[in-house]
C-alpha cells in the first residue's frame, strides 16, 4: 500500500486517513484549527473559545470568567461550543434589543 497521505492531499481543515490503496480526508474536530487527526486531542491549534487542556482543545466557559460578557440589564450568559450567547433573564423577554418584563 503506497501512504498518500504522505503528500498531504487534504485541505487545511482536514485531516488525511489513508485506507488499502487509497486514502480519504476527513474533518478536523471544531475546537482545532488544523489537524493531524481524529479529536481535539490532535489539533495543531485550538479554535477562537478553545483553549489547550490537558493536550487537548477545550471550550472555554466565557460565562465562568471573571470580566462579564452580558452587561446589559436583565440579561443571562449561555456557555455554548465555542462561544456564548446573552439572554434575556427569566421573566423578561426582547423586545427591540432591550430586556423588558413580561
Amino acid at each position: 500500500d503506497l501512504d498518500e497521505c504522505a503528500a498531504s492531499p487534504c485541505k487545511d481543515h482536514q485531516y488525511c486517513l489513508n485506507t488499502d490503496g487509497s486514502f480519504s480526508c476527513k474533518a478536523c474536530d471544531a475546537s482545532c484549527v488544523g489537524c493531524t487527526g481524529e479529536g481535539s486531542e490532535k489539533c495543531k491549534t485550538c479554535a477562537s473559545g478553545y483553549v489547550k487542556e490537558d493536550e487537548k482543545c477545550t471550550d472555554i466557559d466565557e460565562c465562568n470568567l471573571p470580566e462579564k460578557v452580558c452587561t446589559e440589564e436583565n440579561h443571562d450568559c449561555v456557555n455554548t461550543s465555542g462561544s456564548y450567547k446573552c439572554v434575556c433573564s427569566e421573566g423578561f423577554e426582547d423586545k427591540d434589543g432591550t430586556c423588558v418584563q413580561t
